[in-house]
């Protein structure tokens, strides 16, 4: 998911560097919102993580 944002990213960079206005501010928004959303899953899983705990070998 990661992987994705700043794959967008880099996409907004080059076309705004190469005048694509339009394509760079869409690829910018889609960045923006899987990098919340990858923000979102991480502390979902870190709170599942630390609430679960080790159990103990049966």
């Amino acid at each position: 998911m990661l992987g994705w944002a700043i794959t967008f990213l880099v996409v907004a960079l080059i076309a705004a560097v190469l005048g694509f206005g339009g394509i760079a501010g869409t690829a910018v928004e889609i960045a923006k919102i899987l990098f919340v959303v990858f923000l979102i899953l991480f502390l979902v899983s870190l709170v599942w993580h630390l609430v679960s705990g080790r159990r103990p070998p049966i």
